[in-house]
């Protein structure tokens, strides 16, 4: 069902919100709509705004100029979303932003341009956004803490991604392909080890399955 929605998002150009715990694959997700999509030979480039400072972000999204503040680089910087021009822009923790870069967001979402930090000069841009979060957005809204308008800017296309506990008819498909990745001889593990791997909780998802140190000690190869 989620291949499918991703493919019926990719023919589409709406902005799309992900939302699911950590670890559930939402970047992995955007990088497939980028790539179903007609904009799959543009760029794709994400940032995570989990451990940014307002103002790194703002420079990292929208560039800047020459002198536009201490330490800037001579020639300037440019921006994510111009160097993303014609392609897509994963903007991974979108709920961590503060109110001021949420303004930012927005504009660019409804005028289709930006202005570069320390400039006048407003540039159009063609990008694709692509936001995630781990966060209940509408409750955020809620407290004052996330734009109403903005959030539904960014849920004009929505994917819901469960957490690896709440489907775990996933699981055996998941473990055959990481032990598959570790060697290319044929893989042995028992039928106690499967059931365990099912019953596990995995609060970090599939990242935490990924670097479970049980799949390398309970296998044969």
């Amino acid at each position: 069902k989620l291949k499918a929605t991703i493919k019926k998002l990719a023919n589409t150009d709406m902005t799309i919100l992900i939302q699911g715990e950590s670890g559930t694959g939402k970047e992995l997700a955007a990088s497939a709509i980028h790539k179903e999509s007609n904009r799959a030979h543009s760029p794709f480039l994400a940032v995570n705004f989990s451990a940014l400072p307002d103002d790194l972000i703002e420079s990292e999204l929208f560039g800047y100029v020459e002198g536009a503040f201490t330490g800037a680089k001579k020639g300037g910087k440019v921006g994510l979303f111009e160097e993303a021009n014609g392609g897509t822009i994963f903007l991974d923790e979108i709920g961590d932003v503060s109110l001021k870069v949420q303004s930012r967001l927005l504009r660019v979402l409804e005028e289709k341009e930006i202005m570069p930090i320390g400039s006048g000069e407003i540039k159009p841009i063609d990008v694709r956004i692509i936001a995630a979060t781990n966060k209940d957005l509408m409750q955020m809204v809620a407290e004052k803490k996330f734009r109403e308008d903005l959030y539904y800017r960014l849920k004009m296309g929505y994917i819901q991604i469960k957490p690896l506990r709440n489907r775990k008819e996933d699981i055996p498909a998941l473990f055959d392909h990481m032990i598959g990745l570790m060697a290319s001889s044929e893989i042995v593990y028992d039928r106690e080890l499967l059931e365990m791997l099912v019953r596990y909780e995995w609060k970090g998802n599939i990242r935490s399955e990924e670097h479970t140190s049980e799949l390398q000690s309970r296998i044969t190869i």
